[in-house]
Order: C-alpha cells, then sequence, then structure tokens
C-alpha cells in the first residue's frame, strides 16, 4: 500500500480512483462497510481505493475539550487500513490552514486535482472545508459538477442491541473492560503498540517477569485489571522486521494499571507476561500487545504470598480463556 502525507506526493495522473474519506479511528466494522463498498466500486471501474484521512481528530483543533483520546495511533490505524484492503492512504494534516480551506476548494483541488476521483464514499454524519459547510448533500452537486459519484453509506448497527457501531462506543466498551464486546464491533482485538523498557523488574522476582511497554505506547488503554492476550514482537527494527517476516505472536498475561499492592508506579502502565517463557529478551522491541479476554480487575493485596497465590490463578484462567 501507498501512503501520501501530503497531497503534493501524489504523482500526476495517479487517478481514477474510488476515494473513501473519514477519520477511520479504530478502522472499525462500521469504516469497513465503507471501504469494502469502495473496493467494489473500484474494481467494477478500473480503478485504485484511496482512504483519505487525517493525522489527528479534527475536534483536537476545533474543540480541543470536546476530543475523546483516539482508539488508534496514526501508524496502527495506516496499517490497519491496509490490512481492510486499500491501495493508497493519503493523510492529510489537520492544521488552520487545511480547516481553513473552502469546501469547494477541497473537492477540487484534493478529491479531483489530486487523486483523479471517479467516485466518492462518506458516512452521512460527513462534513468537510471550513467551518465545516460542506456535507453529503454539497459533495453530490459537486460530484455532479466535476464528474464523479457520491455514495452515502449507511450506518452500522449491531444486530442485539440496535445501536449504530462507532468509535464512541468502542471507546466506552473499553473504558469498562469490556475488550471482547469491542472485539466484535472492531471485527478483531483491540491492541496497544509501543517498545519494550525496562521497569522495576518485580514480575521477574517473584516468577512472573513480564515485558513493559513504553509510556508512550499506541492505542487506547483499557481499564485497569488483569487480561488475556497476545503479546506479538514485531522486532528490534519494528514495522522493518515485521515486514521482513520476523513477527511472532506469544499468548500472554496482560496487567493494565498502576499495580497498587506495592504503590510505586506513578502512571497506568501495560505489562505482558508470555506464557511459560522466563528468559526471553524483549527490550527494544516493538510489540504489540491484543487484549482478548478480561480476567478479574486490579485490586492490592496484603502480601507477596498472596499477590502470587492470585498470579497463579490468573495464569491458569488465562490459558483456559486463550485455549
Amino acid at each position: 500500500m501507498t501512503v501520501f502525507r501530503d497531497p503534493a506526493e501524489v504523482p500526476p495522473g495517479f487517478g481514477p480512483s474510488v476515494v473513501a474519506i473519514g477519520k477511520f479511528d479504530g478502522v472499525h466494522s462500521g469504516h469497513r462497510a465503507v471501504i469494502d463498498r469502495a473496493r467494489v466500486d473500484a474494481a467494477e471501474l478500473g480503478a485504485r481505493v484511496v482512504a483519505v484521512t487525517f493525522d489527528r481528530n479534527p475536534l483536537s483543533l476545533l474543540r480541543p475539550e470536546l476530543c475523546p483520546q483516539p482508539l488508534v495511533g496514526l501508524e496502527q490505524k495506516i496499517g490497519l487500513l491496509a490490512a481492510a484492503g486499500v491501495d493508497a492512504v493519503l493523510v492529510l494534516r489537520f492544521d488552520d490552514e487545511l480547516a481553513a480551506l473552502p469546501a469547494r476548494t477541497f473537492v477540487e483541488s484534493i478529491l479531483v486535482g489530486a487523486l483523479g476521483a471517479v467516485a466518492v464514499l462518506v458516512g452521512d454524519d460527513f462534513r468537510f472545508g471550513r467551518g465545516g459547510e460542506g456535507d453529503p448533500d454539497l459533495l453530490t452537486r459537486l460530484g455532479d459538477e466535476l464528474g464523479f459519484d457520491v455514495a452515502v453509506i449507511g450506518d452500522v448497527r449491531a444486530r442485539d442491541a440496535g445501536r449504530r457501531v462507532s468509535s464512541t462506543w468502542v471507546r466506552d466498551l473499553l473504558a469498562e473492560g469490556d475488550v471482547e464486546g469491542a472485539a466484535r464491533l472492531l471485527g478483531r482485538p483491540h491492541a496497544v503498540e509501543g517498545v519494550v523498557v525496562h521497569g522495576l523488574k518485580r514480575g521477574r522476582e517473584l516468577g512472573y517477569p513480564t515485558a513493559n511497554l513504553s509510556a508512550d505506547a499506541a492505542g487506547f488503554i483499557p481499564a485497569d485489571g488483569v487480561y488475556a492476550g497476545w503479546l506479538v514482537d514485531q522486532g528490534a527494527e519494528g514495522p522493518a522486521d515485521a515486514a521482513a517476516g520476523s513477527v511472532i505472536r506469544y499468548p500472554a498475561a496482560i496487567s493494565v494499571g498502576t499495580n497498587p499492592t506495592f504503590d510505586d508506579v506513578p502512571q497506568r502502565q501495560i505489562e505482558a507476561y508470555v506464557l511459560d517463557e522466563t528468559t526471553l529478551d524483549l527490550y527494544g522491541h516493538r510489540v504489540e500487545v491484543r487484549f482478548a479476554a478480561r480476567i478479574r480487575g486490579m485490586v492490592a493485596f496484603t502480601g507477596i504470598p498472596a499477590l502470587i497465590a492470585q498470579m497463579d490463578d490468573d495464569i491458569v484462567r488465562v490459558r483456559e480463556a486463550l485455549a
């Protein structure tokens, strides 16, 4: 997949393309419905599928007090869009200049001029251009004038709850620790990605050495607790190693929180114990921690023996959850 970080990077004559536009935070099943339709249209039209997205949530500039924490980091999002089957991604830097761009100019310069769009797909809540002046109706009129079709893709709704699948819903579930519910909406386990760093080594002293993720790990961190999941080692070079085929997936018990038994961890952290591995050296490696099921909440224990007994039980339950 090709990644453009600016419309100027798109080569002349790039089109025709079928363009899906959105924030794509989490690339959940609702987003993939738009991308899947784009793929069908592109096959019929002999065009590329292009996802147009932003380097940050536009609310971070327009209404920062309302801006939620993202479900995924930018590089995670790009990887998920690639996995969804798009041919190229155009990442627009959402700054004052882009926010001030008139709706018509956005369409003429980016969709038509740079990408050669023959079809554009958006959700029914899509807004674009200065002050949010553009909506699907305006986009359709501009398409009629400038030579591209517009499709407005309706909401994907959960069969049981009847609720619209959205990044907000996924975020709410993760904040409650319901990683299984979040996975149903995402179509995959939720994941946090970061570099393994040195910690207090307390897990090793207790018989369960852990890989601690760096404080700047990308992705929404679920509620404090112990989880069953997977640690995916992308190697010391991160995505470069991953591209070379060196990715290894390990079953893991995952802890999220501040370690209340010892009360000496100043901020929430993610640490993962790879089952049955006591000598694995992952320091400096970029890893992805995938959450499969919540085992329990985070509690403080009265002593080391009680903590170890609970950890022993946690491992049994993690094995059962991953079996």
